[in-house]
């Protein structure tokens, strides 16, 4: 079972920047497909950014394009989310999940039903 620990999160003023880090207890991490979404009070869990297994592709949600940023250290077990110019509206609960299916190499997956494991959320709030 693959443990994974989101850290980085709290509050910020409107245009601030944060860096979500995601800590997988798996030595096979590097083999799975990593995503984040995130959930705000009253709404559904949304995607928000996915990274290939192999490190090369990525994918974001239109609402955070050009200000967050994915990626991965396989050598330390954790992927990231760089989140600049912040804005009100993305205040939430930020989740990163794993696939631990088979997956393409280049390909990034953008559903729920798409991975395996979660991790427990950090709350995100960014303050007008």
């Amino acid at each position: 079972q693959v443990q994974l620990v989101e850290s980085g999160g709290g509050l910020v003023q409107s245009g601030g920047s944060l860096r979500l880090s995601c800590a997988a207890s798996e030595r096979t991490f590097s083999s799975y497909a990593m995503g984040w979404f995130r959930q705000a009070p009253g709404k559904a869990r949304e995607f928000v950014a996915a990274l290939s297994w192999s490190g090369g592709v990525t994918n974001y949600a239109d609402s955070v394009k050009g200000r967050f940023s994915i990626s991965r250290d396989n050598a330390k077990n954790t992927a990231y989310l760089q989140m600049n110019s912040l804005k009100p509206e993305d205040t939430a609960v930020y989740y990163c999940a794993a696939r631990g299916r088979i997956s393409r190499p280049t390909y990034v997956y953008t559903g729920r039903a798409d991975y395996d494991y979660w991790g427990q959320g950090t709350q995100v709030t960014v303050s007008s």
